[in-house]
């Protein structure tokens, strides 16, 4: 039994219809709450594919993980040695501008969600510049050979020559 399901058996709520969000919620219904709920935040086709492939070229790296302790931020793959931080954004939630549509439901929440993304992202970028990192930034419908082996040149060429401290 999937964990929405439970929780609507748990709670005694039978089906969709019956179920209401509850005061100040994000989930207009039980069926968007399971929806957005199935969206990963890691470990993405994606994020899988291009971490097979850079691994297969020889190349070792933590995987969300933080590339500056004190910066509650992960990326998708850190390279801690060469300073190189690469992230994979999905192209709705990081607003794309080749495929990002603006919701139909709910839109002001989500076009201000897909904002403060996306102005976090550029934060992040440049802490992690100033920390001395290298950040790539690729989107999820970039081809995952290309992406891959940029990250592997990219790697490769700082290993050679070590990143200012």
């Amino acid at each position: 039994m999937n964990s929405a399901r439970r929780w609507t058996t748990l709670c005694g709520v039978s089906d969709d219809s019956a179920w209401e969000a509850p005061e100040g919620s994000w989930a207009s219904s039980a069926a968007r709450r399971r929806n957005m709920q199935a969206i990963r935040s890691r470990d993405t086709k994606p994020e899988k594919l291009i971490r097979r492939l850079v691994h297969a070229q020889g190349l070792r790296y933590r995987v969300a993980a933080r590339p500056l302790p004190d910066l509650r931020r992960t990326a998708d793959l850190v390279f801690r040695p060469t300073k190189v931080a690469v992230f994979i954004d999905g192209c709705y939630w990081h607003g794309c501008p080749e495929h990002y549509v603006p919701p139909k439901t709910n839109s002001g929440y989500w076009s201000d969600k897909v904002l403060r993304n996306v102005t976090r992202d550029r934060d992040t970028d440049q802490r992690l510049r100033e920390a001395g990192w290298l950040v790539l930034r690729f989107w999820e419908h970039e081809p995952s050979v290309a992406c891959a082996q940029q990250i592997t040149d990219t790697v490769l060429a700082r290993r050679t020559r070590p990143p200012a401290s």
